[in-house]
């Protein structure tokens, strides 16, 4: 068996990255990163998206194995991002006459990147490109997260390639396909790239859906994670729960804490809440947490507590990071609950209700705040908040 024919006539010659730190400059990347290339071979050939430019080696490799000295008459781009399109200029060189095929905007940034402008053509929404035995279709999905993002549909194979949309974190070990592996590690690596890289777009992702349900899709060739075929029902409902913001029951506890009194303020609560029966409670230290996990458990539970000492008058510096973060993602609504401390004055608790007010959200319960070192004694009424918490999450 070839385990890189993902289909009849469709090839998968992505390369994995277990080099790169951080994503965008920003993500860790504990497992690496796969860039994902697929070809779709008929009569012609089609290349669907590249991988990033250091990697671009080891991509041509990868088609040669595939069509030996083929041409490749035609590279499909779904998205301009670079992590994807870095090695065109490059293929350009190798293939010459490879004519590049996307929207107005993706060749508009084709341009703007790398100065390519020649052997190309605009397709629209619903326009088809028949390769002789394989037909691939175009269906805009924009701000999935760039304005030029697109979907490629391959009818005869039942097959998506889906850009960035269904992608996630994590470099593939062996196996291509979600039955040639084991996907279950994958599943929160989707929920971290979805919160970091998509979380702002819930709408433009709902439109997408919209599009994609009807197709019945059989395989979803993502841009970066597994090839999804097995799992495809749950990759849909995961994507549709975390673009309507729909949490689980649980409680994230986010806090910053100088010198350990904030910190035990938050242990308090999340014991309390254990107490009172929540089981997903998930306590992040923002002095030391990942932000992206962060994000992902926001996006995953339905109940956010945020704690913060007093800084300079305001809030301390990385719980005020997660604040932005989490407003920059336009969550709509979250149960949230606040505590905070301070030496001489207070403001951590008033900043943190302020930003409710900022984006609507309402307080599940009254603020709770400490002042000076913590006792027992002053983080009693965490008992009365946990227990108005668990009342709302276990319903």
């Amino acid at each position: 068996m070839n385990i890189t024919e993902i289909r009849p006539g469709i090839r998968y010659v992505g390369v994995n990255d277990r080099t790169t730190h951080l994503f965008e400059g920003l993500w860790p990347l504990p497992c690496g990163v796969s860039y994902n290339a697929y070809l779709v071979v008929g009569e012609r050939v089609a290349l669907i998206d590249t991988v990033e430019a250091s990697f671009g080696e080891r991509l041509e490799r990868n088609i040669r194995r595939e069509i030996g000295d083929r041409p490749i008459d035609y590279l499909v781009i779904n998205h301009m991002e670079p992590d994807h399109s870095s090695s065109i200029a490059a293929l350009r060189r190798i293939w010459p006459d490879m004519r590049i095929v996307s929207n107005a905007k993706a060749l508009d940034m084709l341009r703007g990147f790398y100065g390519i402008e020649t052997e190309t053509q605009e397709i629209r929404e619903g326009d088809t490109l028949d390769l002789g035995g394989k037909t691939l279709s175009f269906h805009m999905a924009p701000m999935v997260h760039w304005p030029e993002t697109m979907v490629t549909w391959c009818p005869e194979e039942k097959t998506l390639f889906s850009g960035d949309a269904f992608g996630t974190f994590g470099a593939l070990d062996g196996g291509i396909t979600d039955s040639q592996i084991d996907p279950a590690r994958y599943w929160d690596e989707m929920r971290r790239y979805y919160a970091a890289i998509v979380g702002k777009y819930g709408a433009p992702v709902q439109k997408a859906l919209a599009k994609v349900r009807p197709l019945a899709p059989e395989t979803i060739c993502s841009t970066h994670g597994p090839v999804w075929q097995r799992e495809i029902p749950a990759v849909l409902d995961l994507y549709d729960r975390m673009s309507r913001y729909e949490g689980e029951p649980g409680a994230v506890i986010a806090y910053g804490s100088m010198y350990g009194n904030t910190e035990q303020m938050a242990e308090r609560i999340a014991r309390e809440l254990a107490e009172a029966g929540v089981r997903n409670i998930v306590v992040h230290n923002l002095s030391t947490a990942d932000p992206s996990a962060v994000l992902r458990d926001v996006f995953r539970y339905d109940t956010l507590v945020v704690g913060s000492p007093t800084y300079n008058g305001a809030l301390y510096p990385p719980v005020a990071q997660l604040l932005e973060m989490i407003a920059a993602r336009c969550v709509p609504h979250r149960r949230f609950a606040v505590f905070g401390s301070f030496c001489w004055a207070s403001a951590a608790v008033r900043c943190l209700s302020e930003f409710t007010q900022r984006l609507k959200w309402e307080l599940a319960c009254d603020p709770m705040e400490m002042k000076q070192g913590y006792t027992d004694e002053k983080c009693d009424p965490s008992r009365e908040l946990a227990r108005r918490l668990a009342e709302r999450i276990i319903r």
